[in-house]
C-alpha cells in the first residue's frame, strides 16, 4: 500500500564516468523520474565506503542508491567489484540492525542508458515509497563517553 503523504528521501551516489553520465543524458532526454533523489558525484563507486552509507541513513535517508560502471568497464579496473563486495557486507550489516536491505540498491548504469537511469530511480523510489519511513539508528549504541 503506498502512502501518497510520504515522500521517501533517496541518497544517491553515482560514478563520475557511467552513471551520473546516464543521470544527465536522462536530464537532456527529458525522461521523467521523481525528484526524491539527491545525486552525490563519486569518482569511482569502490570509493564508497560502509560508513558513507550507513552514516547516509543515520542522517535520515530513507533509501540509497549506489550505481556505477557495468562490470568489467570500470575506469579504474576494479572499483565496481570492490563496491559489489562491500555493499553484500553492507546488506548483511542492514539486516543486523533490523533495516530492510531493499533499501539499498546497486545498479550497473552506463552513459549511454539515460532512460535505464529513470527506470532505475522511478521503481527504487516506488519500493522505497512502500517501505514507509526508515527507522532511526537510536537504538544503535554509540561510542562515547558511557562505553569506553
Amino acid at each position: 500500500m503506498k502512502n501518497k503523504e510520504f515522500e521517501p528521501k533517496i541518497v544517491a551516489f553515482l560514478c563520475n564516468w557511467c552513471s551520473y553520465a546516464g543521470a544527465d543524458l536522462a536530464g537532456v532526454s527529458r525522461l521523467q523520474y521523481p525528484s526524491n533523489i539527491r545525486v552525490i558525484r563519486v569518482m569511482c563507486t569502490g570509493t564508497v565506503s560502509p560508513h558513507h552509507i550507513l552514516h547516509t541513513f543515520d542522517k535520515g535517508a530513507d533509501g540509497v542508491l549506489v550505481a556505477g560502471c557495468h562490470i568489467g568497464d570500470c575506469h579504474y579496473l576494479k572499483g565496481n567489484y570492490m563496491t559489489l563486495k562491500r555493499l553484500t557486507f553492507v546488506e548483511g550489516l542492514l539486516r543486523f540492525a533490523g533495516y530492510d536491505p531493499d533499501r539499498l540498491r546497486l545498479e550497473w548504469i552506463s552513459a549511454a542508458e539515460g532512460a535505464k537511469f529513470a527506470e532505475v530511480v522511478r521503481d527504487f523510489t516506488e519500493k522505497v515509497c512502500g517501505l514507509g519511513p526508515a527507522p532511526s539508528f537510536e537504538a544503535v549504541p554509540r561510542r562515547g563517553a558511557a562505553g569506553r
